[in-house]
């Protein structure tokens, strides 16, 4: 069996077709493609405004910008995460505090932030974000109640989640539509459920959040009436996304209801051929309806019981061609983490036992039963 990684993209001959026209024209840095796609994004999600920048954590730093998190400001978000939201809040100042999360599904709860908030006697909240792991939107509503009770900005990481919905009073919204939260920040990096080869784009309904953004991702430069003169308020830097990137963006958004339904398939696939497993593993079930985009398929394994240990098991899947990934290591687990007192009960019982299996868009069926032999073969071979 070939090389199993655990996501990749999907390029068709309508990418490159739209690639190499956007190389024939006169703009192949910010042209009409960046605006097209910008549009097309905001129709999809049908939210006001529509941002592209370069990648997901370009997203996160203007997102925090746009809102103007300074020194000292707090900013709380889940433990487990990628480093790019702690990283861009840090660069800025901010006072981070980090949440635990459930166990079960690694994500951050309205209880886990209350707990946190009251834990640590916070008193004012500029942001919180709130990270859809593995493309699995919970807790909107309540997060959004939260947002209103304690009056900060949510910012939905929704990095893994381009293609989800919600439902709220059965009425169904797009994740990225910001009609309960301030700001929603996507990647298209070649791994998420669309591409532009690397790039992302932040979501809002604010006219003035949108108005920074703009600003920020091109230097802060505000334009006089001659198009020739110019000023600089504030530094800045270049964030901006091209008409390359973008023409890539604008065909892979035509397949994007594909890639979920084909994405969707795969992961009930795996959910239903593992569940003779069930002693050992353990598939988290979320509590909503909610219809995920299926970026990741992720499993819990009681190594304790049967594997043994993590780093053998990652050793025999890696023998056999098969690259799984995990997502993510606890971040106060990090060596430039400081406070070593503080203890995330659920991140640490997540981090210990949770791996992400191959699913993209793609992936053939004789892939996924190789992959759910080999898992089966260690089972028997470790009772």
């Amino acid at each position: 069996m070939k090389k199993i990684t655990y996501n990749k993209q999907f390029i068709d001959s309508k990418d490159i077709k739209l690639v190499a026209k956007s190389l024939k024209s006169d703009f192949i840095t910010s042209g009409k493609e960046v605006e097209n796609f910008e549009k097309k994004i905001s129709k999809y999600l049908k939210v006001k405004y529509s941002v592209s920048c370069i990648n997901g954590t370009a997203g996160l730093d203007l997102a925090f910008k746009s809102i103007n998190v300074k020194q000292n400001d707090v900013v709380i978000m889940p433990v487990i995460n990628f480093i790019a939201s702690y990283s861009m809040a840090k660069n800025l100042g901010a006072r981070i505090f980090l949440s635990d999360v459930d166990p079960s599904t690694g994500q951050m709860t309205p209880k886990n932030l209350v707990n946190c908030i009251t834990k640590n006697k916070i008193k004012k909240i500029k942001a919180v974000v709130s990270m859809y792991l593995g493309g699995y939107p919970e807790n909107i509503k309540e997060f959004y109640s939260l947002k209103r009770r304690y009056n900060f900005y949510l910012i939905e990481d929704a990095c893994h989640a381009f293609g989800a919905s919600y439902k709220i009073k059965n009425k169904k919204f797009k994740v990225g539509s910001c009609k309960h939260s301030d700001l929603s920040v996507f990647s298209f990096h070649p791994v998420k459920t669309i591409t532009t080869a690397e790039g992302g784009a932040i979501t809002t309904n604010s006219k003035s959040i949108n108005n920074k953004l703009r600003l920020i991702k091109n230097h802060n430069i505000l334009r006089k009436k001659n198009y020739w003169e110019y000023d600089i308020k504030e530094l800045s830097a270049n964030y901006r996304l091209s008409d390359i990137n973008c023409a890539l963006g604008i065909g892979q958004l035509n397949k994007i209801q594909n890639f979920v339904k084909v994405r969707k398939k795969a992961y009930i696939y795996y959910k239903k051929k593992l569940s003779k497993y069930s002693e050992v593993i353990f598939t988290p079930t979320y509590k909503t309806k909610n219809l995920a985009s299926y970026h990741l398929f992720l499993i819990k394994l009681n190594f304790k019981k049967i594997f043994g240990d993590k780093d053998k098991f990652f050793r025999y899947m890696n023998k056999n061609n098969i690259f799984p990934q995990f997502h993510y290591k606890p971040i106060n687990t990090f060596s430039f983490y400081k406070r070593r007192n503080e203890n995330f009960y659920g991140a640490q019982e997540y981090y210990r036992s949770s791996l992400s299996l191959p699913l993209y868009y793609g992936i053939k069926k004789e892939e996924q039963n190789y992959i759910i032999n080999k898992i089966k073969n260690y089972i028997n071979k470790k009772k």
